[in-house]
């Protein structure tokens, strides 16, 4: 079941960036899911419909996942 408040992802911290992604979408169809290389240059706005995904050179997610 989608829940469309939700506004981050702390349970897939360490997860490989594909297993994060599908839960991101699986809770909160309507956003976009960028996986990014942790450090890259991202601009400042926010966007409600983007979530960024940050991971570590093994490609597991490096932070917290979240609304932005």
């Amino acid at each position: 079941m989608s829940d469309s408040s939700k506004k981050s992802w702390p349970e897939v911290e360490g997860l490989p960036a594909e297993v994060a992604k599908q839960k991101i979408l699986a809770d909160r169809p309507d956003v976009q899911v960028l996986v990014l290389p942790q450090g890259s240059v991202v601009t400042a706005d926010f966007n409600s419909k983007r979530v960024r995904v940050f991971v570590n050179p093994a490609g597991n997610v490096a932070e917290v996942p979240k609304i932005g």
